[in-house]
């Protein structure tokens, strides 16, 4: 509706009314109400008031409707202060003609705004001409059969919805107990009234406090009386639609002013989301870069701890590294990622510029970051695997030597005290013999012991070269042995010497018992060297290589069939010297002269070493075992490398076009982490194109609310609405429109000029209305709107139109407003506003 014919259809603005004219049953019923002085004094109380409303505007007013407005003088000013136009000159004659000449120029305007007249004209003369009509009406084109009605009608009930007591039907006795005009200015001005204490049975009560808070605080005249709505079984429609109207237009600018803080609270919203977003990016990607500059010089480091212990605790800090540590922050930095991404897209789409974050935290600068530390972390295991094998030959090796030094040094224990010893000096001839037999053994036995020195020193070099931490303590005691060995091979020659200058001495020598001896001896020593062999330690890391042990193995069994016959000779010499002296009745001493070896010890030797051989079998099986196992392992995982490598090498080939071909565990490690990164960094861009596509969009409770004012008014059922009903449509939902501004919005739906408004032309309208992208100008504006229509907003102004975190945010970032006349708290929104779109530094 046009400004003047919202205010004329919502004025009750009068007209004569024929006797013959066709009315409806409703407007029969109307038609008896105007023989009513009661209703005639009512209509004109009303129309007057509502006249003087806009009158006082320009300085004036009226007391009688004939005759003030009889000249057409005042009826022109009503028009031009409804209108905000200027009309023709008026006549300034005080001639009929010169009246009615002012009064056909007003109706001429009034119809030029679109507003009907039938059987009315200023030669009708109603001012002068009563008698002939009795009763004054309104236009032909009653507000009953506009749609500006209905339009209105569901303005006043959506507004009051909420209240109890309260259902607007009508214009009549709808507002009869004051509780809908009350609703009315609490829905608008709460701060006005309180509902709360307002009571259905006392609607004078009601009527009157509406009527006097709207003539007090919303410059609402009063133009009713509360008596005469009460007493009356229908009000007058058109004095309370013309009343109800004014509020309609006073509340108009409240709502326009609420449209400017929710539009400033959306931005603001926005903004500070988006603030928040760009806080968490940085902390997140400092947290990470730290990480980050904390892990590399870990994993730089190639110092290899001395014991296995520590090295195992290494490679278990490693892999804890890998499982743990390392996957949260993998997440980490995708998520960096996807936030950034994510960010930038909502500032696009907002109008507000790219997000760029604090030197050193782009993010290339991550991805540079972690290609660093993926670079120090290749090889990083393997070089941890390869120490703890040198760690575990060296262990071996170094128990093995302990093992081999202990044999040695326990067998040496006494021996330069023995070679040492001048017991020659003193022995007889038999004795000299058994000595002279004795360190031939001795001799026999040192030369077999070389073998064990020469091994001892192997380790030793072994040892050193495998840079063993201990290798001082390995290489004095081994310097040790050789220095003693060397001390054993020049007593034993000088023993020899002097047994041999003292052998021609003695002329006879137990042949036996030298033969036991030196047939006892190697034996023992062989023996001695199978139980060594038979409990050596081994480690093998293939099947290969505990064959290999096994094959030895069955080559010394095969030995001992003709180890045995060597021990059934070596015993059947003792049997012999037994059968000997038993024969020639020879008390013998139980001590061979010639050796510290009893047959029994090489029985129990031999017993020994007969126990060990399926030890031995035992456990070179259970190594076996082991090893099948470990190859299985070994197949098991080969086979799923090949399975998983190649679907991985598919699945990087279909989203990066990258390719490989080894399958280490390396490689699939890597490759399954960028497959991770690169699907979340997939979703993230399908999540952008629609947060893209939905960001002009709508929420579901406006659809609803759009699709019911709309089906209100589409009276033929049919999609479409014809332009008076779309304006009533608009009205309903608090558009305050004029006549250019309808012009304008019909232009937008319906360009082609069909004469029809379709539901889709009108859901795009009002999506653009409520959900257009906000621009800097925008918000300047709503700005402008909440500081009614100043350059600058105060303090007070802020905290009292927006809620509270709102203003407060605005307050704190906003700029003092330096102008001519401007108060201390004046706060310069136009430069906070272009600061939000980055079009200026605050």
């Amino acid at each position: 509706m046009t400004a003047v014919e919202t205010q004329i259809t919502y004025s009750n603005s009068y007209t004569i009314h024929h006797e013959d004219t066709y009315m409806t049953q409703e407007e029969d019923w109307d038609r008896d109400l105007l023989l009513d002085p009661a209703w005639e004094k009512q209509q004109r109380k009303t129309f007057t008031a509502w006249c003087n409303s806009h009158l006082r505007k320009a300085g004036t007013q009226i007391e009688n409707i004939e005759e003030d407005f009889r000249n057409g003088l005042k009826l022109m000013l009503l028009l031009e202060v409804i209108s905000g136009e200027r009309l023709p000159k008026p006549d300034k004659g005080k001639m009929r003609f010169h009246k009615i000449a002012n009064v056909n120029k007003a109706l001429d305007f009034i119809c030029s705004k679109g507003v009907k007249l039938v059987s009315i004209g200023a030669e009708d003369d109603p001012w002068y001409d009563l008698d002939h009509h009795p009763a004054l009406r309104h236009q032909d084109i009653s507000v009953e059969e506009t749609s500006a009605k209905e339009g209105l009608l569901l303005w006043c009930q959506r507004k009051t919805a909420p209240y109890r007591n309260v259902n607007v039907q009508n214009f009549h006795i709808s507002w009869k107990d004051g509780l809908a005009l009350c609703a009315l200015i609490h829905r608008h001005r709460p701060d006005l009234i309180d509902y709360s204490k307002l009571r259905k049975d006392d609607p004078i009560g009601n009527l009157n406090t509406a009527f006097e808070v709207a003539e007090k605080f919303l410059d609402i005249p009063k133009m009713l009386d509360a008596e005469d709505i009460v007493n009356t079984p229908k009000p007058d429609e058109k004095a309370i639609m013309t009343y109800v109207s004014c509020f309609y237009h006073a509340f108009a600018g409240a709502e326009q002013a609420e449209t400017a803080a929710n539009r400033i609270c959306k931005v603001l919203a926005v903004n500070q989301e988006n603030e928040k977003l760009m806080e968490e990016y940085e902390k997140l990607a400092s947290e990470l870069l730290e990480w980050i500059r904390r892990t590399i010089p870990w994993l730089e480091n190639r110092v290899a701890e001395q014991t296995m212990r520590a090295m195992q605790q290494k490679l278990e800090d490693f892999r804890d590294y890998r499982r743990v540590h390392k996957p949260p922050r993998v997440q980490e930095k995708c998520q960096l990622e996807i936030n950034f991404n994510t960010l930038q897209t909502k500032l696009r789409l907002s109008n507000r510029p790219a997000f760029m974050p604090s030197e050193g935290k782009m993010v290339s600068d991550i991805a540079n970051a972690w290609k660093s530390l993926e670079q120090v972390e290749k090889g990083y295991e393997e070089w941890l695997l390869t120490e703890i094998r040198r760690l575990e030959r060296l262990d071996h090796l170094a128990e093995k030597f302990k093992q081999k030094c202990a044999m040695h040094e326990s067998w040496t224990a006494g021996k330069e005290d023995l070679l040492s010893q001048k017991d020659y000096e003193s022995a007889s001839l038999m004795e000299i013999r058994a000595l002279m037999r004795k360190h031939e053994a001795f001799e026999s036995d040192l030369a077999a012991h070389q073998d064990r020195v020469e091994q001892i020193a192997a380790i030793a070099q072994e040892l050193n070269e495998l840079d063993y931490h201990d290798a001082a303590t390995v290489n004095a005691r081994c310097q040790g042995i050789c220095d003693q060995w060397d001390n054993l091979g020049t007593l034993t020659q000088k023993r020899r010497d002097a047994l041999e200058r003292v052998e021609k001495l003695w002329e006879t020598i137990d042949q036996l018992y030298l033969e036991f001896a030196k047939r006892a001896a190697p034996f023992n020593n062989w023996m001695d060297g199978a139980m060594e062999d038979l409990q050596d330690m081994f480690i093998v890391h293939s099947i290969e290589e505990i064959q290999s042990l096994i094959t030895a193995h069955d080559q010394f069994k095969a030995t001992l069939p003709e180890a045995d016959k060597e021990r059934m000779a070596t015993l059947g010499i003792h049997n012999e010297i037994l059968k000997i002296a038993q024969t020639y009745g020879i008390k013998l001493s139980g001590i061979n002269p010639y050796t510290n070896l009893s047959s029994q010890d090489i029985s129990t030797k031999w017993d020994t070493v007969k126990h060990l051989v399926p030890l031995r079998d035992q456990m070179l099986q259970e190594e076996v075992a082991r090893q099948q196992a470990n190859e299985r392992l070994r197949r098991q995982f080969a086979a799923q490398a090949n399975i998983i490598g190649p679907w991985i090498q598919t699945k990087m080939e279909e989203i990066s076009h990258v390719s490989h071909t080894n399958y280490t565990m390396e490689h699939i490690r890597v490759g399954w982490e960028q497959l991770l990164t690169t699907i979340a960094r997939t979703i993230n861009e399908v999540e952008n194109q629609i947060l893209t596509r939905d960001a002009k969009g709508i929420s579901q409770e406006q659809l609803n609310e759009f699709r019911a004012s709309f089906n209100h008014f589409d009276r033929k059922r049919n999609g479409m609405m014809d332009p008076d009903d779309f304006r009533a449509c608009l009205i309903s939902m608090g558009y305050d429109l004029g006549e250019v501004e309808f012009a304008r919005i019909m232009t937008l739906v319906d360009p082609n000029n069909t004469g029809v408004v379709t539901f889709q032309a009108f859901i795009d309208f009002m999506t653009r209305e409520t959900a257009e992208t906000d621009t800097a100008e925008q918000v300047m504006a709503s700005f402008k709107i909440l500081a009614s229509d100043k350059s600058y907003i105060t303090v007070e102004e802020l905290r009292r139109e927006l809620p509270p975190e709102q203003a407060e945010y605005c307050i704190s970032r906003m700029t003092r407003y330096v102008g001519a006349d401007s108060p201390s708290d004046a706060l310069d929104y136009i430069s906070f506003s272009s600061a939000l779109y980055g079009e200026s530094d605050l």
